[in-house]
């Protein structure tokens, strides 16, 4: 209790600390209050101040209480489409556990894959990284991806609650999350910001297709599909490594289940449709939101979820809350001009050093500043096109940097919880407490950003130069 006292004491000092310093060069009074109250709450979340509803729920009070925020803008995050959908895919997800669904499923992946936990891993690896291109969003590709991490990890009978296989639990739903960063970095089409900065990269002379995005990525991105999951198998421990039995047993399981029930029928074909409606989205001109609640709707009105199970879900409502408050406050910096002034004051420092030393800093800076972003996209609408502008006038060659900073958007989702839309369903299981997020988000982005610099890096060099 007392050292939770002394975190918040300290909390309440950085906040004031920052509040009271005069803003820096023509950053605006609000603008640098706004950063007081976000920064603070990052930082109480990360030293076990407060938990991260709690840490959200009073930043939103303290930017309207003083005048930070008019109440309009503080509370537009609730409203906002792409945070709607992962509430929405959540208990979508939810009633494939319910109905039953869920546990054929796992039981099908292990008796595939299951010998091994660490095959298990890259199962998951292997579904995301082929349905990926179809997949203009990785929020939506999460709502595929959950449900399977979730299946295997309740097949092999682990709860959040079973303290015997917490690392097991761990380690098959960071294997999702680290899964979907990979995917969006390998594919144009994986992830909405992708295009975007492809759109950026050309108005500076630098084209980007499909195809060149796929040969540019291909060889560090492969590479770490191939050894993050080992690596990660390795850091984690699970606590059930070898399975010998578990595929014949799994098949065992599957025969006593006998056919699919009407429940499951259901959800396996809305499940289906689903993933078809959400590929197809940007062709049809759909949104994929409203598909989501489609999918909800149909669940609903056939009684496969009741009104009960959606009250049994605080946790949902939890995830709402802090999410939707944290993006509020990054968009808010982000219109504020914080963001663009402090990536400008960053960069610029840079004047004097080779090219090559640029670029990495760059890079490294880049990647950093996503602890303060909720949003992939906001982070590269706000940052890309002022360091791909610097870099070139520090001959940084531009096609190169443009790459490893497109790369690093996707790489670098899962730095913090918030850090991306698509970590939210996997946030949210109970597997993984906040603290530990913080450690393995660190470690990914780190070994991403080490592979893409030492392997990608000439390899980039050979097929743009």
């Amino acid at each position: 209790m007392r050292r939770g006292r002394i975190a918040r004491l300290i909390v309440l000092a950085f906040a004031l600390g920052i509040w009271f310093v005069p803003p820096p060069g023509t950053l605006s009074p609000q603008a640098w209050h706004l950063f007081a109250i976000f920064a603070a709450t990052i930082l109480s979340v990360v030293i076990g101040a407060f938990p991260i509803l709690t840490a959200s729920v009073l930043a939103v009070a303290a930017a309207v209480l003083t005048g930070t925020l008019s109440a309009n803008d503080a509370y537009a995050g609730f409203s906002n489409p792409t945070i709607v959908l992962i509430i929405v895919a959540f208990l979508v997800a939810r009633a494939v556990v319910k109905c039953g669904l869920g546990e054929r499923l796992g039981h099908r992946a292990i008796s595939l894959f299951g010998r091994s936990t660490l095959g298990l891993s890259y199962s998951i690896v292997i579904v995301d990284a082929v349905i990926a291109p179809a997949f203009p969003s990785n929020t939506a590709r999460s709502g595929v991806l959950y449900p399977l991490a979730l299946s295997m990890a309740q097949a092999a009978g682990v709860t959040p609650e079973r303290a015997d296989r917490q690392r097991l639990g761990r380690f098959l739903m960071f294997s999702g999350m680290a899964s979907l960063t990979l995917s969006s970095t390998l594919w144009l089409t994986a992830m909405a910001g992708n295009p975007l900065g492809a759109a950026i990269a050309k108005t500076r002379g630098i084209d980007i297709t499909f195809g060149s995005w796929l040969i540019a990525s291909a060889v560090p991105t492969l590479l770490c599909m191939a050894v993050l999951p080992f690596v990660y198998y390795k850091l984690m421990r699970p606590e059930v490594t070898a399975m010998p039995e578990a595929p014949a047993a799994a098949r065992k399981a599957l025969a006593d289940l006998g056919p699919l029930t009407r429940d499951q029928k259901i959800v396996a074909g809305t499940f289906v449709g689903l993933v078809a409606l959400w590929g197809a989205a940007s062709t049809l001109g759909i949104d994929v939101t409203a598909v989501a609640f489609l999918g909800l709707g149909i669940l609903l009105g056939t009684s496969v979820l009741t009104l009960a199970d959606i009250a049994k879900e605080g946790d949902v409502l939890a995830t709402f809350i802090w999410f939707a408050s944290l993006f509020t406050l990054s968009d808010q910096l982000n219109k504020l001009g914080f963001m663009e002034f402090l990536g400008g004051r960053l960069v610029m420092r840079l004047g004097g050093l080779s090219p090559a030393v640029a670029a990495v800093v760059l890079l490294v800076v880049y990647v950093a500043l996503h602890y303060l972003f909720v949003s992939q996209t906001a982070h590269l609408l706000a940052l890309f096109g002022v360091f791909l502008g610097v870099g070139a006038q520090l001959g940084v060659t531009p096609v190169l940097l443009a790459f490893q900073l497109l790369f690093a958007t996707n790489y670098f989702a899962v730095i913090t919880p918030q850090g991306a839309s698509a970590n939210l369903l996997f946030v949210a299981s109970g597997y993984l407490s906040q603290g530990e997020l913080y450690k393995w988000g660190a470690i990914h982005t780190g070994l991403c950003l080490l592979i893409y610099l030492v392997i990608g890096t000439p390899w980039l060099l050979l097929v743009t130069g």
